[in-house]
């Protein structure tokens, strides 16, 4: 069925993709690869004159084996026919090992990131914190007094960061009710229902409740509001849109081959959470970049000492007692929307729902970024499978 989607003029009602099944298989394989087009977007302006070109050096990345479920020997191959791959690129030395194109993605086609989406946005604040735009200590009213008496009074930029402010709300990808519908409904991703708050900025507002468990600066909860919150605090602080503010502090600088693009809600409020699209290249160039410290044609396009903090830093024990422990690698941490791998330095990745993922190990001089579109959100099978097959290339490649 795949192949049919949005065929014809118009498709016929069982192949047509919409706001109310964008995100549902077998409808998901287009559009992520076109959610521009089902959901009001900005774009993130490249910068033409200034494109990294990413030399081609082949490898056989698609026959590695790996470890398996059950103690069997998979190959990459296996792998990725089983986590619904859409595009699939592997980076060693710089240069284009392996990279595949699945579905209905393109070279030239922009894809959804999700909750990578948080990775990039952490970037940015980064570089507004080392222009000294962003105080990463400082309270988040003090950038958005709006937030004055809600759930987020008393909570800094920093526990925005590192998900670790004590908001009561529930990050359920397949509740049909509650904060997170009217969440999505804010934002444009669902149709609106009864109730819906007209914009992103005013269902912040809403969240007025702290959970009577938790605190600011406690335990990991992984709750996608906060870098919506982040998005506001870096508008705020910069004095620009955050599509225009990504362009200008990164996408520009970093030699991205294409525009990129964020959806936005009828106000112009970015989804800074989950909402931005971009081509495999692309994430994969930024990737490099951090693999080489932030730095790329003399310029210092990521502060280095903000990449060593995210691969040096992050609390051990937050991430122990938080919400996925149980579900990934031992030994991790969690800083600046990064997931951090191991005690000493080594790799970081960022990961989002339905199968995103850009994977950097420095160690191993290899960038991995696999773009999916899985059925269910959350996968945990397919999730570890995917991070070890990552950990298995590295370790093979460089070998």
């Amino acid at each position: 069925m795949t192949d049919t989607l949005m065929q014809g003029f118009p498709p016929l009602p069982e192949n047509q993709v919409s706001l109310a099944n964008w995100r549902q298989a077998p409808f998901c394989s287009w559009g992520f690869c076109h959610v521009a087009e089902i959901i009001p977007s900005a774009t993130i302006a490249n910068d033409p004159s200034n494109i990294r070109h990413l030399e081609e050096a082949p490898e056989d990345v698609i026959g590695i084996s790996i470890d398996g479920p059950e103690g069997r020997t998979v190959s990459v191959a296996d792998v990725l026919n089983l986590t619904d791959t859409d595009g699939f690129i592997v980076l060693h030395g710089g240069q284009i090992a392996c990279e595949q194109y699945r579905r209905h993605l393109t070279p030239d086609t922009r894809h959804i990131i999700f909750s990578v989406s948080k990775s990039v946005t952490a970037i940015v604040a980064g570089i507004l914190e080392a222009r000294g735009e962003l105080d990463p200590d400082a309270p988040i009213t003090s950038y958005v007094r709006e937030m004055e008496g809600s759930a987020y009074d008393g909570a800094t930029v920093r526990h925005l960061l590192d998900m670790r402010t004590g908001i009561e709300f529930l990050e359920d990808y397949l509740a049909t009710e509650g904060a997170i519908v009217r969440y999505r409904e804010s934002t444009g991703w669902n149709p609106a229902g009864p109730g819906c708050e007209p914009g992103l900025r005013q269902f912040l507002q809403t969240l007025k409740d702290k959970d009577q468990s938790e605190s600011h600066g406690g335990r990991f909860r992984y709750l996608s509001p906060n870098t919506d919150m982040l998005g506001w605090v870096l508008e705020r602080a910069s004095g620009l849109k955050f599509s225009d503010l990504l362009s200008e502090t990164l996408w520009r600088s970093m030699g991205a081959a294409h525009t990129a693009d964020v959806t936005v809600d009828a106000f112009g409020a970015p989804r800074t959470a989950g909402g931005i699209s971009l081509t495999l290249r692309d994430l994969a160039r930024l990737g490099q970049l951090l693999l080489e410290g932030g730095a790329w044609k003399g310029e210092q396009v990521i502060p280095e000492n903000w990449i060593n903090d995210v691969r040096s830093n992050g609390d051990a024990e937050a991430w122990a007692k938080g919400d996925f422990a149980d579900q990934m690698p031992a030994g991790m941490r969690y800083r600046s929307k990064w997931y951090v791998l191991g005690d000493n330095p080594s790799a970081f990745f960022g990961i989002g729902i339905h199968g995103q993922y850009v994977y950097v190990d420095p160690v191993h001089d290899v960038v991995i970024v696999k773009l999916s579109s899985n059925a269910e959100p959350l996968d945990e099978f397919k999730d570890r499978l995917t991070l070890s097959m990552f950990a298995g290339v590295a370790k093979s490649l460089s070998s």
